[in-house]
């Protein structure tokens, strides 16, 4: 595969590569880390059933690649909890516009925890389109996206 190359909007920059985790629907931050929250789980696989792309996927340290997070209030605090414990994903790459929940969580993880999840967003559907799970992602401080 021929390497494809994006350009979005850095919302928390930084250089890292991995490999892609892909949705094309909204990413639940609760029902994805519901064990997380509940039970104290320590495992960053996602649990939300309705998310037949990414159920049972370990998300932890991998490139979340998402349309946009939905769900409830707790996101934020969630965001900072998977963090504090080792199992968030080394980036979050949002084909619209990050929401205030999922940007609150992954700001407040890298400003009070020193933590980061490399977060970038607008993207646009060709992205998400052309992404699939397991793809090599290299994701550069200023935006730039590489698929393959």
């Amino acid at each position: 595969m021929a390497t494809a190359t994006f350009k979005g909007r850095p919302a928390v920059p930084g250089n890292v590569e991995g490999s892609a985790e892909v949705s094309h629907i909204g990413f639940n931050t609760c029902a994805t880390y519901v064990d997380v929250l509940i039970a104290g789980s320590d495992s960053g696989v996602c649990q939300d059933h309705d998310n037949k792309d990414l159920f049972g996927h370990d998300l932890a340290d991998k490139i979340v690649c998402i349309p946009q997070t939905i769900g409830s209030s707790s996101a934020a605090t969630l965001f900072m909890i998977i963090l504090d414990k080792g199992i968030a994903p080394k980036a979050m790459l949002f084909a619209n516009h990050i929401d205030s929940l999922a940007a609150c969580g992954i700001l407040m993880g890298d400003n009070w925890l020193g933590k980061r999840i490399v977060t970038v967003d607008l993207l646009g559907d060709d992205f998400l389109d052309a992404v699939k799970t397991g793809d090599k992602v290299k994701v550069h401080e200023d935006g730039t996206i590489e698929v393959g």
